[in-house]
């Protein structure tokens, strides 16, 4: 059993279902309201662990009761979380989703007590990266965090996987070359490098410029299409089974949390893209986050 560390985000989802996403200044009525544990981190340690890996989680939460159903929902898969703080004057985080017929979405993330994430917390535990085999890190927390994570896993010989959301501009190379696998959607690419990103060779140019930086290896997801890994030498594209979509809220935390198993278990990266692909496929034919992630057995089945 692979054993993985996520440093990140714990938010409360409220996900509103429309028939399309209202325009600047136009007000729609929507079909129904949820709430749902979400936070790209606990949604990628959630995933990791359903899937069957051993996962620790080092993040923040507000002291109130969304911080208490989100511990209780990673406790009920057997995540760590005692690194987890709790902040006595910040909310939990909360992500405001609203979701299309077709699946498409649009996310408001208000971070709350995530952005408490500090260097000195991560330091105080790196026992936690001594004892991984992989660290997941995504970008909903203090980017000095982060970077603190990446030195200490490049310093103890830990692979690195970024997610790069919500993806920001200069991203420090400082970070970038401390990164074994930066895993960005096209969108997140073309943010990222300032780039185009409309075609599989532009792709390719763009996640270039990253390795140039740095980083060893960029898988860059494409939605419905599946995937693509570049390299310093070379790229190869990975589709994907072709469902019917109804909800793509957790296509790229599922992604990540597949591809981080696989790794963890020793995989190569060709073959954990592989694996990632499948388990996409799934989530995006359910509603949810966290509850549209398959167990392991259901993603073999695929």
């Amino acid at each position: 059993m692979g054993k993985l560390l996520v440093v990140g985000s714990l938010n409360m989802d409220t996900v509103v279902n429309v028939s399309k996403i209202p325009q600047r200044g136009e007000t729609i009525l929507g079909k129904e309201i949820s709430y749902i544990p979400g936070g790209k981190g606990a949604n990628q340690a959630y995933a990791m662990a359903k899937l069957g890996a051993d996962v620790a989680m080092i993040g923040c939460i507000g002291a109130d009761a969304n911080g208490v159903k989100l511990i209780q929902n990673l406790h009920a898969v057997h995540v760590n979380t005692k690194a987890i703080q709790v902040f006595e004057k910040q909310p939990t985080g909360t992500a405001f989703i609203t979701v299309e017929e077709t699946g498409e979405n649009s996310i408001i993330v208000i971070p709350g007590a995530n952005f408490e994430l500090k260097r000195e917390w991560i330091i105080e535990h790196q026992n936690y990266i001594d004892d991984c085999d992989v660290v997941v890190a995504q970008l909903e927390t203090p980017i000095d965090s982060i970077c603190a994570v990446a030195e200490l896993a490049k310093q103890k010989g830990k692979k690195m996987l970024l997610d790069p959301a919500p993806a920001c501009e200069n991203l420090p190379e400082s970070l970038l070359k401390n990164v074994s696998i930066l895993k960005p959607n096209e969108t997140e690419l073309q943010i990222l490098t300032g780039k185009p990103t409309n075609t599989e060779q532009q792709i390719v140019l763009a996640a270039k410029t990253l390795i140039d930086k740095g980083v060893e290896k960029v898988v860059v997801t494409l939605g419905e299409k599946g995937a693509i890994l570049v390299t310093e030498n070379e790229y190869q594209m990975f589709p994907s089974k072709k469902v019917k979509a109804i909800d793509t809220t957790a296509a790229g935390d599922a992604f990540t949390a597949g591809l981080a198993f696989k790794l963890s278990e020793g995989c190569s990266c060709k073959e954990a893209i592989q694996f990632a692909t499948k388990v996409s496929s799934i989530v995006v034919t359910r509603k949810g986050a966290q509850t549209s992630i398959p167990t392991y057995k259901e993603v073999l089945e695929v």
